[in-house]
């Protein structure tokens, strides 16, 4: 196909998509309004951009910024840290910080994305820590299609009278569709009605500012997630979140530094003011790379390629999963995705065996911040049926420019 073909087939998507456009934009500007109250009610200023050094006694942005997303999440506290490494870290601190030895997990959505199953269950011969380690069991339900299985939750809910109930709001390396946070707020309001002492616990990583509601306005009693995602807008060069019930947010604080220390210490010498403009930034980020998003579904049904979510349906998160079933197809789009990338474009990605994950794994992400997912970026285990898990886009430009350079292929 020649580049003018393509640039009009493209046209004609973007005309066929302008109520999903609209809609993403009256969400960007809702969730802007939303970060903008918080900024204010926090009383942000100029100071509070300025980093501190040692212990960090007199570090004023740190405190503010925590204050910012508590009232951004409609939550009672929350810890925002650049010494959270990234969003597996966010979760691992909540999980370990509220367990104890004997409690039990009940997993909604089945089992967790790659990276927390070492947390989990730990490396076979391997003593690392893990959860099962100290004597603390996870339990999957697994989910029905693309929904929870209430009856089967509330069922399992009574028997194993969980100390935590644990929700996957994104697909991780599956086909499902992301869970909206509206269902995420039903099944936690069921599981409650038989047991009602449970914790809810939600992984938030790539759905922060793609509805108009956060799980912590919905029942969540607490939730964790990476800056280098949606809320760091692009900009944010390091960090996650945990936001949630005082009591919650203050045991997870314990296990970043020490359960006599809290968040009371700990210093971050560069400005903070990259945090706080990310944060400012996200919803809109976050609408453009849903239209993108869309788009590229458009153009991949065109191709007759599968994905998710569906052609013409709005996702709950930035990641589309794309079934190429087949390595080479797998690995052509991940090394287009790196071609078109602003920073190591001339790199050729190739699966590797990357920490973490059992497969191999490709990975394109020729992005400014390393490893950011809120930038354009994709991956895929290499196993059948070789999905790639398509996610970001700084600029809608840039995910349009993707969908282009595909169709001309």
């Amino acid at each position: 196909m020649t580049e003018s073909e393509a640039l009009k087939k493209i046209e004609e998507f973007e005309k066929s998509l302008k109520k999903q456009y609209k809609w993403l934009d009256d969400l960007a500007l809702k969730n802007t309004q939303k970060v903008l109250d918080a900024f204010y009610e926090s009383g942000v200023s100029l100071a509070n951009m300025s980093g501190s050094s040692g212990y960090g006694y007199e570090d004023i942005a740190k405190p503010k910024l925590c204050e910012v997303y508590k009232n951004i999440f409609k939550s009672e506290d929350a810890i925002v840290c650049p010494q959270i490494t990234c969003g597996t870290h966010a979760l691992t601190l909540p999980l370990f910080g509220i367990l104890r030895p004997g409690d039990k997990v009940l997993s909604l959505t089945g089992k967790p994305y790659d990276t927390m199953e070492d947390i989990i269950n730990g490396k076979e011969g391997e003593q690392i820590g893990s959860l099962k380690e100290f004597g603390i069991e996870f339990v999957y339900a697994e989910m029905k299609g693309n929904k929870i299985d209430i009856t089967k939750c509330q069922k399992l809910a009574r028997e194993l009278r969980p100390k935590m109930i644990y929700i996957q709001r994104s697909r991780g390396y599956s086909l499902r569709e992301a869970l909206s946070v509206y269902d995420i707020g039903e099944a936690i309001k069921k599981v409650k009605e038989v047991c009602p002492e449970t914790i809810a616990m939600v992984d938030n990583c790539y759905g922060e500012f793609t509805e108009d509601k956060e799980p912590t306005e919905l029942g969540a009693d607490i939730i964790a997630g990476s800056l280098m995602k949606n809320p760091g807008g692009g900009v944010a060069p390091t960090g996650g979140y945990i936001a949630g019930k005082k009591e919650l947010v203050k045991l997870s604080a314990g296990r970043l530094t020490a359960p006599s220390i809290g968040i009371e210490v700990g210093s971050y010498i560069a400005s903070y003011y990259p945090f706080f403009e990310g944060i400012f930034l996200a919803p809109h980020m976050v609408a453009g790379a849903l239209k993108g998003n869309i788009l590229l579904g458009k153009v991949l049904d065109s191709e007759g390629i599968k994905s998710t979510p569906k052609v013409n349906v709005i996702p709950h998160d930035i990641v589309r999963s794309i079934n190429f079933e087949s390595e080479k197809r797998l690995v052509d789009f991940c090394q287009l995705v790196q071609r078109l990338s602003p920073i190591d474009s001339r790199a050729v990605p190739m699966p590797w065996d990357m920490p973490g994950y059992k497969d191999k794994v490709i990975m394109a992400a020729g992005t400014f911040i390393q490893g950011s997912t809120m930038e354009l970026s994709c991956d895929g285990p290499i196993r059948p049926p070789y999905i790639c898990y398509i996610q970001g886009g700084l600029t809608y430009e840039h995910l349009k420019l993707l969908c282009l350079r595909y169709l001309m292929k």
